[in-house]
C-alpha cells in the first residue's frame, strides 16, 4: 500500500504559490537550454538522450537546475525532459526568478524533474521550496515530493515515505504579507535634550 497522499493546495494559497512562479516561467518558456559540466558528456543522436556528469548546471533563462548528474531527453515534438539526480546527502537544486523585482523561488530534493513541454518541475525526495524576497523569506514548503504545473497554477504536495519530517508528513509556512514592507517599530528610549542658542537667559524685573 502507498504511503504517499496527495495534497492540493487551491484557491489562495495555489494563487499565492503558483501564479508568480507562472508568470516568471512564462517569460522563461522561450530561451535555448544551456548545459555545463566538469566531467564527460554523451549524446546519442538515435535515441535523443543525452548524458552529463560533474558538477551539472541547466539554465533556461532565469531557471537554473543544479546536480552532479542530468539525463536530458528530447520529445518527438521537440521539447526536453530533464532527469537531475542526487542523493539524500548531496542534494539537486533549483531556482527561478519571480515576477515581482527581487523574488525567487528555490527547492532542493534527491531528484529534480523538468519538463519543458508542460513546463512542470517536480521534486522527490526530502523536498523543499521557499520563496525568498532578497534575504526575506516569504513562503516555505516541504514534503516528500513537491510539483509544480505553471499552466495550471497548482502546487501539489505529496507526503509519505521520503519526506523530511516524521511520520511522512508534509508542511506549508506562510509568513505575513506585510512582513518584509513593515516599519520598524518606534524607539521607547528617550529623546536627548539640547540647549538651544535661539533661547536668551531670562531677566528678572527691576525693582
Amino acid at each position: 500500500m502507498s504511503l504517499r497522499h496527495p495534497l492540493l493546495l487551491s484557491t489562495a494559497l495555489a494563487l499565492a504559490l503558483a501564479a508568480p512562479l507562472s508568470q516568471a516561467a512564462k517569460d522563461d518558456r522561450g530561451r535555448p537550454l544551456n548545459l555545463v559540466f566538469d566531467r564527460e558528456g554523451a549524446i546519442d543522436k538515435v535515441k535523443q538522450r543525452s548524458e552529463f556528469n560533474g558538477n551539472v548546471i541547466m539554465t533556461k533563462g532565469s531557471m537554473e537546475l543544479r546536480a552532479d548528474r542530468m539525463d536530458v531527453q528530447e520529445t518527438s515534438d521537440g521539447y526536453y525532459q530533464a532527469y537531475a539526480n542526487g542523493t539524500s546527502a548531496k542534494q539537486v537544486h533549483f531556482r527561478q526568478d519571480r515576477d515581482t523585482p527581487g523574488e525567487r523561488i528555490e527547492g532542493r530534493a534527491d531528484q529534480i524533474e523538468y519538463d519543458t513541454r508542460t513546463e512542470t518541475i517536480r521534486l522527490v525526495g526530502n523536498a523543499e521550496a521557499r520563496v525568498m524576497q532578497g534575504d526575506q523569506l516569504k513562503q516555505a514548503l516541504s514534503g516528500a515530493t513537491l510539483n509544480y504545473d505553471n499552466r495550471t497554477e497548482r502546487l501539489i504536495v505529496e507526503t509519505g515515505a521520503g519526506s523530511p519530517h516524521p511520520s511522512g508528513r508534509g508542511r506549508v509556512v506562510l509568513m505575513p504579507r506585510n512582513s518584509a514592507s513593515e516599519p520598524p517599530p518606534a524607539s521607547s528610549a528617550p529623546l536627548p535634550l539640547r540647549p538651544s542658542i535661539n533661547l536668551a537667559p531670562r531677566q528678572s524685573p527691576q525693582q
